[in-house]
C-alpha cells in the first residue's frame, strides 16, 4: 500500500513541464488529452500514458479534479489516527477502502495516520468515521472545516 520513494532521477523534463503546467487546470474539452498534450509538444496517448507512469512511481498520488464538496451540498473533515506500526497498512487497507477518504499519509507523529473525508451529504462524515473506528477498532479524530482559505499552492518543477 505505502509507496517506496521515487528513484534518483525518475522525472524527465518532459514529466516535470507536466506536473508544472497541469497544476494550473486541465482542458473541458472532448480530447482534453490531446488539447493538453499539445501545449506540452506530446501526443494524446504520449500524455496518457505518461500520467499513469507518474502515477505509478509515486511522483503523484490522484489525478483528477478538486470539488468543493461544501458547495455542491457535502461536506469535508481533516481526520487523524494513532495507528500502531505493525497495523499501519492494514488499517489504511480499511481506511482506503472508503470511497469518501479524498487522501491519506502517514506522519511521524503519534497521530501517524491523516486523511481527508469528504462525502456528498450532511452527515456521510459521522457515518464513514464511526465505520472505520468500528472496523479498525481504531478511535478516529476529526477536525472538521471551520472556514477556508485559498493559497494557491503550486509546486514549479
Amino acid at each position: 500500500m505505502r509507496r517506496a520513494p521515487l528513484p534518483e532521477g525518475s522525472l524527465d523534463q518532459a514529466d516535470r513541464a507536466i506536473l508544472t503546467a497541469l497544476q494550473d487546470g486541465f482542458p473541458l474539452s472532448s480530447r482534453p488529452f490531446a488539447e493538453a498534450g499539445k501545449d506540452l509538444g506530446l501526443g494524446e496517448q504520449d500524455l496518457i500514458d505518461r500520467i499513469v507512469r507518474l502515477r505509478e512511481i509515486g511522483a503523484i498520488t490522484r489525478f483528477g479534479p478538486f470539488f468543493d464538496a461544501a458547495a455542491m451540498g457535502g461536506e469535508l473533515c481533516l481526520c487523524a489516527m494513532e495507528v500502531p506500526k505493525e497495523r499501519f497498512d492494514d488499517v489504511l487497507a480499511l481506511v482506503n477502502a472508503h470511497p469518501e477518504v479524498a487522501h491519506n499519509y502517514e506522519r511521524s507523529h503519534r497521530l501517524n495516520m491523516w486523511f481527508v473525508l469528504a462525502a456528498e451529504a450532511i452527515g456521510d462524515i459521522e457515518r464513514t468515521a464511526t465505520a472505520i473506528e468500528r472496523e479498525t477498532g481504531l478511535t478516529v479524530l476529526r477536525f472538521p472545516k471551520l472556514e477556508e482559505y485559498y493559497i494557491g499552492f503550486r509546486v514549479p518543477l
